[in-house]
Formats: structure tokens, sequence, C-alpha cells
């Protein structure tokens, strides 16, 4: 990838770029509802850093712990330029693992682009493959890096560091919507803290998911960009998080009544239609900033 370049900006103009950002940042801490906060008031570390784009209604998620990184679905195409820049800006030059939760192009959409353009070790990817421009495009760039992915069915577990994880994918296809219902769900341990990413599961293989699930998590990715099911109140009651991401966007937002089923639960939402995501872990505490 193209390091960026040096150049001088006119005093008026660096004037002008400096309000507006200060404007977008106020923006965002404004678009928050009541019981969310722009900073949880917790000790912040950089141990962990988890990162979501504001990707509009579409999944990308960059964790690292400084020595090793993670992605976890990469947005549709048109997110590429904003990845490679976030991979610059920290240093970021390998991916240890790249996670394809399932292949709707506002999750693999990108794909093809980070697998050209940045070292990746290892592929996960789910059960139900997709006719398409960006699953072949996907499939081009693999063959090109000559990276063979692993289709996961049941739990796939590995370790970075003091991160441990675990993926889970289906060992069927579904009958109904097969490929959300094919979403690959991870889970995150880091010290005391713990995160669960839940894809695009769909209420099929969310009431699979929880039938056999025996953990709590402190934060949850909510599935489905926000589009309220009638496992989700299961869900939540299951897994018992504090804190919650949802990934929507200005056209296509989140529903009324998952946001209500938020706040009757206490939960602490996030909306990356509003602004990026950045959560830390000290193995402690989590912090979330927006």
């Amino acid at each position: 990838m193209s390091k960026r370049k040096n150049r001088i900006v006119p005093f008026f103009t660096a004037i002008v770029i400096a309000l507006s950002c200060a404007a977008a940042l106020v923006g965002c801490g404004e678009n928050n509802t009541d019981n969310t906060s722009s900073t949880v008031t917790e000790k912040e570390s950089t141990d962990l850093s988890i990162y979501y784009f504001n990707a509009g209604k579409a999944d990308a998620c960059v964790i690292s712990d400084g020595n090793n990184n993670v992605m976890i679905d990469t947005g549709e195409s048109t997110l590429s330029n904003e990845i490679s820049s976030y991979f610059d800006e920290h240093n970021i030059t390998n991916l240890d693992y790249l996670i394809i939760t399932h292949f709707d192009k506002d999750h693999v959409g990108s794909a093809s682009s980070v697998i050209d353009n940045i070292e990746v070790d290892n592929v996960l990817q789910s059960n139900v493959p997709k006719d398409s421009e960006f699953y072949e495009n996907y499939l081009s760039s693999l063959e090109k890096k000559n990276i063979t992915p692993t289709t996961v069915s049941g739990d796939y577990e590995f370790t970075l560091g003091d991160m441990n994880f675990t993926v889970n994918g289906p060992d069927k296809v579904y009958d109904s919507n097969e490929s959300n219902n094919s979403s690959l769900i991870t889970s995150l341990i880091y010290g005391d803290t713990s995160f669960i990413f839940m894809g695009d599961a769909q209420n099929d293989r969310l009431k699979d998911f929880i039938s056999t699930n025996t953990a709590q998590y402190d934060f949850v990715k909510i599935p489905y960009h926000g589009n309220f099911q009638k496992k989700l109140d299961d869900l939540l009651e299951s897994i018992n998080p504090k804190y919650a991401v949802i990934t929507s966007s200005e056209d296509q937002p989140e529903e009324d009544k998952m946001i209500e089923l938020l706040d009757e639960t206490g939960i602490k939402y996030y909306l990356t239609r509003q602004c990026a995501v950045q959560i830390y872990s000290d193995k402690e505490n989590i912090t979330i900033n927006q």
C-alpha cells in the first residue's frame, strides 16, 4: 500500500478543515441517543483495540492488540480506500486472520482489495457461496495470493497473544435466509473482558446458537444491522451484554423496536451511522469512544 504524501496546506484551508472536523465530532456526540455516551467513563487502554468503520449498512471491524490483527468482514467495495488508509495510519501490514461471516456484498465487498494489498495469513469463511461479482473477486484474490480459506463448521478456536477467539459456523444450510443464517459467530475473550460478533444471524441461526450457549459477554455486535427479530430478546437474555454496536446507515437505520429492546434491557448502544466506534480493553475494563 502506498503511503500518504505530505503536502503543505494553505493557512486558510487548514483552518476550514480544522473547523469542519471539529463540527463533525460535535455532531457525532449530539446524535447519540439518551442512553449512549460519547465516552464510557472507564479506564482507557490500548492493549486491545476494536475499530468499527462508519461503513453504512455494512460490517467492517479491525481487532488488534498491537502485535496481532484480525479483521471481521470488509464492508462494501466502496470502503476499500478507507480500510487501506486505516491500515497505513496504524502500521498494520499483516492480518493474522480475515473472517468473512458470509458472502453478502456488505460484508465481503472489500475483501478482494484487502487480500490484494496486505499480507493475510488465514481466511475463515461461511458455508454458503454466493453468485456475485464480489464473491468472484474474493475467490480470484485468494487464488492470486495462493490462500486456501477454511470453511468453518462447528467451533474453530485460535489464540493470538492474549486474545482467545472462537469462531462458530453452522453445520447445515438453513431453509430460510440461507446467506444471513450462514453467518459465522465470533467470540473473543481478552482477560476478564468478553466480546461476541453475531454477523447477520437471523432467527433460525439465533435459535440454534442460544440453545447451546452457556457464556455471557460484555459486548455484542447486534446481528443484521439492527433489524428487529423475535429471537433477539432471547439472545440478549442469554449473553447479557453491557454494550452493543449496531452497524446501520442514515438511509437504512436500525428499527425502532430494536432500540426499544436495548433501552428496556439497559444496554448502552452505539450506532456506526453516527460515527465510527472505537472500543478498548485493558483486560479488566472496556472503554468505548465515539
